[in-house]
């Protein structure tokens, strides 16, 4: 059975994304957009954008500099260390997943070093990976999105995020136990 699903996910994995392009050209020539030139457009506005939230973002770095140089981060892991031992997750990936919903530049730093120390290809090299894909960075987001077209209250986007972040989480230990699992 895990055989079967290691070959269905490697299919699905190396025919996603040229499938996605195709399907958007398609559709694109179908309904007569010109695609090229669409895609240039919104390529312009995506840098006036980046212009826009530059301001968001220089205070989400600090905000998340003093997190990590506070030892704040430390504290938190030891804190949560118990509950991700009955999940089945390695006590070396929670400041990973805990970065992640911060910042993707510092939780990319924190897989790039477990990788180093224990390889790509073990579990705890294997599950951040699939953690880093399967979650998003919700407060930088939050900050710079929200922020660049100035929302200030966001309701329920705050909560929202971070359950998904959970759900990916779970769903990425779940998926790693079952097909690369101790």
């Amino acid at each position: 059975m895990t055989d079967l699903f290691r070959t269905i996910i490697s299919y699905i994995s190396i025919l996603a994304i040229p499938l996605m392009i195709a399907v958007f050209l398609i559709w694109g020539f179908l309904k007569k957009v010109k695609v090229y030139e669409v895609f240039v457009e919104g390529a312009k506005d995506g840098f006036n954008t980046a212009i826009r939230i530059i301001p968001y973002l220089v205070a989400m770095l600090f905000a998340i500099g003093i997190f990590r140089a506070s030892g704040a981060m430390d504290v938190l892991t030891a804190v949560i260390a118990p509950v991700t031992n009955l999940i089945g997750m390695p006590p070396e990936t929670l400041p990973m997943a805990l970065m992640r919903p911060l910042s993707g530049s510092g939780s990319l730093g924190i897989m790039t070093e477990l990788m180093k120390t224990h390889g790509p290809d073990s579990f705890i090299g294997v599950l951040v990976s699939t953690l880093y894909q399967s979650s998003e960075t919700t407060f930088y987001i939050l900050a710079v999105y929200f922020g660049s077209v100035s929302i200030k209250n966001t309701r329920h986007a705050v909560p929202v995020g971070l359950l998904a972040d959970l759900a990916g989480m779970l769903a990425a230990v779940f998926i790693c136990r079952i097909l690369f699992g101790i």
